[in-house]
């Protein structure tokens, strides 16, 4: 696939995952990236983004101090390092590539999802 993500699976309370965001044929550092979560009855909400160089990062309340944002750009990859992990957190997670630079909250393009479980 041109873009996606990996890494999701089933973790127990507590535990980590690294969620990964590649793409081929496009170049994903001239975007800011954003991780966006829907968990099953509810909207899509965003997780974290990170802007073009990765000098500006944001984070939702539900996440912050637990997941963590960064971006090589040399391997055209993004990554979300999820700490703590709660039931709560159960959800598909998505990468979005933004429609500019920095973080906008408006997404050009999708990926596909990977299911991320948290259940002992």
């Amino acid at each position: 696939l041109p873009f996606g993500e990996s890494g999701g699976g089933l973790v127990q309370p507590g535990g980590s995952l690294r969620l990964t965001c590649a793409a081929s044929g496009f170049t994903l550092g001239y975007y800011a990236i954003g991780w966006f979560r829907q968990a099953p009855g509810k909207e899509r909400e965003g997780v974290a983004c990170i802007s073009d160089n990765g000098s500006t990062t944001n984070y939702s309340d539900s996440v912050k101090g637990r997941f963590t944002i960064s971006r090589d750009n040399a391997k055209n990859t993004v990554y979300l390092q999820m700490n703590s992990l709660k039931a709560e957190d159960t959800a598909v997670y998505y990468c979005g590539v933004d429609r500019s630079n920095y973080c906008t909250g408006y997404v050009q393009t999708w990926g596909q999802g990977t299911q991320v479980t948290v259940s002992s």
